[in-house]
């Protein structure tokens, strides 16, 4: 099990919450920031982070990048 600090936990929460569940229903980092009500600054920084661990995935697209949770 992958350890997450506070504010990891936070952002997998929200992305859960707005139903980032699958490649279908990804959502971008300003979706995210929005369900945090965090700078995005800091939820990319802390998206980044989660890909690195392996708890999120990074779809890239042609505007912006969408991410879900795995599993």
């Amino acid at each position: 099990m992958v350890e997450f600090t506070p504010i990891e936990s936070l952002v997998v929460q929200a992305m859960k919450d707005i139903g980032a569940t699958n490649e279908e229903k990804k959502k971008t980092a300003d979706d995210i920031a929005k369900k945090c009500n965090r700078p995005k600054g800091i939820v990319t920084n802390t998206l980044i982070s989660l890909v690195q661990k392996g708890a999120i995935k990074r779809v890239v697209r042609e505007k912006a990048s969408g991410y879900y949770v795995i599993g």
